[in-house]
């Protein structure tokens, strides 16, 4: 344990009892998500599908080449492992492992029993509180079920490597991936607010994503700082800045650390934060009763709202083009319209009623 860690004061986190995963989840992600769990027989055919991928060979790879975590192997882990389950509620937390890795990292495994990995990294470099954040986010991972969908992603991934002689079917596949890309980048949105929930520390959160960005050492960093770098990096630059931030996304499975954090900020900021800790939020015995329409409604709005807020100059460019083009189509309507009633009172017929 640091020093930092013995000198900060003891946080009382709130335990937030029955919590659904839908609390945390982004709206883009939480559409996706009820969509996917409605379709009937879905989760047989993923089943068939993960036969590939062969969950049990995987889970005796860590057991055999890391180590499991519990209160006689990495003892703070385990406990800190066992505050973010509980105060996201958790009775029974999923298997820990830590892997030997130089890079900061975690990850959910698995369908039937999900597990847990982080790295040796995350072990010497996060502090309690940012090590609760990290596993508090991968917690969050499973009580979501992202672990499953995401490994339809890889299984598809690897039909698109092995299709790449065939155009057509490759480029379907690559578009049904890039979807997915996206889909999980906002999952790892969700993943982040359900660390912050599991911390209850926006001042750790931030920091585990500083530490993510540019390694274990905070004593060169300031926040305020790294946050100007997230707002730089969404609005600075021009149109070419835009096509590299696609390139550098399309593909990408994670958001950039400086627009996690940015992301994180403004959830913090709409309240959304505040109001779970004051218990106000969904409840698991609720999910039977969640709306698939009410869900990807939700998911249009935020996408809605992202592209009519974003500063990012291809998206105003578009934006602009969208008025242009909404404008045009006013103008053909009305001189359509103009054009029938002109031809109407030519006849002695009604003029047509004007458009909804």
């Amino acid at each position: 344990m640091t020093t930092d860690d013995d000198n900060r004061p003891t946080r009382r986190r709130v335990t937030l009892t029955g919590i659904s995963s839908r609390a945390w989840e982004h709206p883009a992600d939480r559409g996706a998500l009820t969509a996917l769990r409605e379709l009937r027989g879905f989760d047989d055919v993923v089943k068939a599908f993960f036969g590939m991928w062969n969950e049990r060979g995987f889970r005796l790879q860590f057991l055999a080449g890391a180590i499991r975590v519990d209160h006689r192997q990495y003892p703070r882990v385990y406990q800190r492992f066992t505050e973010a389950a509980s105060a996201l509620d958790v009775a029974e937390p999923p298997e820990l492992y830590v892997t030997q890795e130089p890079v900061i990292n975690g990850q959910a495994i698995g369908m039937d029993k999900p597990f847990i990995v982080i790295t040796s990294a995350a072990v010497e470099k996060l502090d309690d509180d940012e090590l609760r954040a990290l596993l508090g986010h991968e917690i969050g991972h499973v009580r979501s079920g992202h672990a499953v969908y995401k490994t339809i992603m890889m299984i598809l991934t690897r039909w698109a490597a092995n299709l790449s002689w065939l155009p057509v079917g490759a480029i379907a596949l690559r578009a049904i991936i890039a979807a997915m890309f996206e889909w999980w980048r906002k999952a790892e949105l969700s993943a982040d607010r359900a660390g912050l929930l599991a911390g209850q520390d926006p001042a750790a959160s931030t920091r585990l994503l500083m530490k993510l960005a540019g390694g274990g050492d905070l004593s060169q960093i300031d926040t305020a700082a790294f946050l100007e770098q997230a707002a730089e990096y969404e609005s600075g630059g021009d149109l070419r800045d835009s096509i590299h931030k696609l390139g550098m996304t399309a593909w990408s499975s994670h958001p950039v650390p400086v627009a996690r954090a940015a992301e994180l900020r403004k959830w913090i900021d709409s309240g959304a934060y505040g109001r779970i800790l004051g218990g106000d939020y969904p409840h698991r015995d609720s999910d039977g009763d969640a709306s698939v329409t009410e869900d990807v409604k939700a998911a249009a709005d935020s996408y809605r709202q992202t592209f009519t807020t974003s500063q990012d100059p291809l998206v105003g460019l578009l934006r602009k083009l969208g008025d242009g083009a909404s404008d045009l189509a006013g103008s053909a309507v009305r001189g359509a319209r103009d054009w029938a009633s002109t031809a109407g009172r030519r006849r002695g017929e009604d003029p047509p009623p004007p458009p909804n």
